[in-house]
C-alpha cells in the first residue's frame, strides 16, 4: 500500500477539503473526460447527493462544483477571478470550460441539491451530465467526494483499494505492524522508510521541495490567520479569536504572570488560526482534510517555536512521519467526516501530530506508533455535527483540542518504552466500526447534535 505524503497534505482551499475541493476535483475530471469524447456538447446538469446536498451551502459544495465546471482547480485558485467567473455565469446562464465550447448551465436548475437517499457508494455523492441541444445526456459519471480531497468515480469506487499506479515501493507497509516489523528489520525509522518510498516515487529533488511547500503553505496560512481580524462568513457571526489570543500571550511575555498551562493557548492560536482561514474560504493544506487541516501546523508551530532544540530542517521527517500514520487511517478506516464522523477528521489528524512530534523528539518506532494510538483513541466516538453546515462550530476548537491531544500523546508516549495495550492497527478498526455504526445525523449532515440543539439563526 502506498499513499504519498502529497496526497496526504495537499494545498487547497476552503471549507471543506471532502465537500468544496472534492466536488471542484471531480468537476474537473469530468471535463477531461468531455474532452476525450467526439460528442457534440450544448449544455451542463449535475446532482449533489447525501452529505453534499445537506451541508453542501455552508461548505460551498454548488459553488466549487459550478467552478470546476469552469476549468478552476484547488492549487490554483483564484478568489477574484472566480467571483467574476460566477457572476459571468449567472448572468448569462452558460459556462465555457476550457478547450470545450460554451454550453448552457443555469446554477439555480442545472444543479440540484437531492436530500433523498444517499448514492450507495458513499455519503457525499456527486452526479455530473453533459447533455445535447436537446437536453438528452450525452455523458454522464458518478463521482464520490471520500475525503481529504480524494475523489473517486463510481467504477473505481467499486474496483476497491487494491488498485495502484507507479512503481513498487522497498516498504509497502499496510498495517502499523508491518510498518513496525519493517522498521525493526531495516534499522530504519518511519520517516526513513516513508521517504524511501517516497522517492521511488517522485525522486530526491521532487520530495523535497514538495515539502518544503508543504510547510510553506501551512505556516503562511497560520500567519494569514493570527492576523486576521473580524467575522467569518456564513451568517452564523463567529468572530475571529487567534490575533486576539496571540496578542494577549505576547503581552505577557517576560513576566512572571504567565501559567504553565498558557503553552496550551499558544498551541490553540495556531491551530485555530488555520482552522478561521479555512472557514473564511482561504488556502490551506489538507492534513489530512480541510476541517482537521489546524492541528498537524500548530503541533509543528509548537515545537518549532517553543521545544528548545528544535530544527526547521527537520519538520520533513515530521510531516514524512505524520503521512505514513495517515496512510495507515485512511487505507483501514475513513479520514471522511461524513463516513465516520469527527473522529476520522480530527482524531486522525491528532494521531498524525502526535507520531511526528513523537519522531522529531527522538522517539523509536514503537514511541511513534504507540503515540498515535493514544491520540486517535481519545477521540474515538467524536461526531461531526457542524453549526449550519458551516466548517466553524464546533470544529475551530475542535483543531485547538486536537492539537492539545496531540501533544499530550507524544509527551505520553516518550515516557515508556513504547509496550502498550491497544495496538494502533486495533483502534484504528475501532474507529472504523463506531464510523459504521454512527447515525448518519451524526456525520456531517448538520441533521443532529449542536448543528440542532444550538439556535443558529
Amino acid at each position: 500500500m502506498f499513499l504519498s505524503v502529497f496526497e496526504m497534505f495537499k494545498v487547497g482551499i476552503g471549507p471543506s477539503s471532502s465537500h468544496t475541493m472534492g466536488p471542484m476535483l471531480a468537476a474537473a475530471r469530468f471535463l477531461e473526460r468531455m474532452r476525450a469524447e467526439p460528442f457534440h456538447y450544448a449544455g451542463l446538469r449535475g446532482s449533489l447527493h447525501g452529505s453534499l446536498a445537506h451541508t453542501g451551502v455552508g461548505h460551498a459544495s454548488d459553488r466549487a462544483t459550478i467552478l470546476g465546471l469552469a476549468g478552476f482547480v484547488p492549487e490554483t485558485y483564484d478568489h477574484d477571478r472566480a467571483e467574476a467567473t460566477l457572476e459571468a455565469i449567472r448572468a448569462s446562464h452558460t459556462i465555457t470550460p476550457p478547450d470545450l465550447p460554451t454550453l448552457k448551465f443555469s446554477p439555480r436548475n442545472d444543479l440540484i441539491f437531492d436530500f433523498g437517499p444517499n448514492l450507495p457508494g458513499h455519503p457525499n455523492g456527486l452526479i455530473l451530465m453533459a447533455t445535447d441541444s436537446q437536453g438528452d445526456v450525452l455523458l454522464q459519471e458518478t463521482y464520490y467526494s471520500i475525503g481529504g480531497g480524494f475523489v473517486m468515480t463510481e467504477a473505481e469506487l467499486a474496483a476497491g483499494k487494491a488498485t495502484e499506479e507507479g512503481p513498487p515501493v522497498p516498504y509497502p507497509f499496510k498495517t502499523a505492524a508491518e510498518m513496525l516489523d519493517m522498521a525493526e528489520r531495516s534499522g530504519r525509522t518511519i520517516a526513513a522508510m516513508k521517504r524511501a518510498n517516497e522517492i521511488a516515487r517522485h525522486g530526491a529533488d521532487g520530495l523535497d521541495a514538495g515539502l518544503t511547500r508543504i510547510w510553506q503553505a501551512m505556516n503562511a496560512c497560520i500567519e494569514r490567520g493570527l492576523a486576521g481580524e473580524g467575522t467569518l462568513p456564513g451568517g452564523l457571526g463567529v468572530r475571529r479569536r487567534a490575533r486576539g489570543i496571540r496578542d494577549a500571550l505576547e503581552a505577557e511575555r517576560g513576566t512572571n504572570l504567565a501559567a504553565p498551562h498558557r503553552i496550551n493557548d499558544w498551541i490553540s492560536a495556531y491551530a485555530m488560526a488555520v482552522n478561521e482561514e479555512n472557514a473564511a474560504g482561504g488556502q490551506v493544506v489538507t492534513a489530512p482534510t480541510n476541517g482537521a487541516a489546524g492541528v498537524v501546523p500548530a503541533v509543528i508551530r509548537y515545537w518549532r517555536d517553543h521545544v528548545p532544540g528544535a530544527q526547521e530542517g527537520r519538520v520533513a521527517e515530521f510531516l514524512l512521519t505524520a503521512a505514513a500514520i495517515g496512510g495507515l487511517v485512511k487505507f483501514n478506516a475513513s479520514i471522511s467526516g461524513a463516513e465516520a464522523g469527527c473522529q476520522a477528521e480530527v482524531g486522525s489528524a491528532s494521531a498524525m501530530a502526535a507520531a511526528g512530534l513523537c519522531a522529531v523528539m527522538g522517539g523509536t518506532p514503537r514511541q511513534i506508533e504507540n503515540a498515535a494510538e493514544i491520540a486517535l483513541e481519545h477521540h474515538l466516538g467524536m461526531t461531526c455535527d457542524p453549526v449550519r453546515g458551516l466548517v466553524q462550530v464546533p470544529c475551530i476548537e475542535r483543531n485547538a483540542l486536537g492539537a492539545i491531544k496531540a501533544v499530550s500523546a507524544a509527551s505520553l508516549a516518550l515516557h515508556g518504552d513504547g509496550s502498550h495495550f491497544v495496538p494502533l492497527d486495533a483502534c484504528i478498526e475501532t474507529m472504523r466500526q463506531t464510523g459504521q455504526d454512527m447515525s448518519a445525523r451524526y456525520k456531517e449532515t448538520a441533521l443532529g447534535g449542536l448543528a440542532v440543539n444550538v439556535p443558529n439563526c
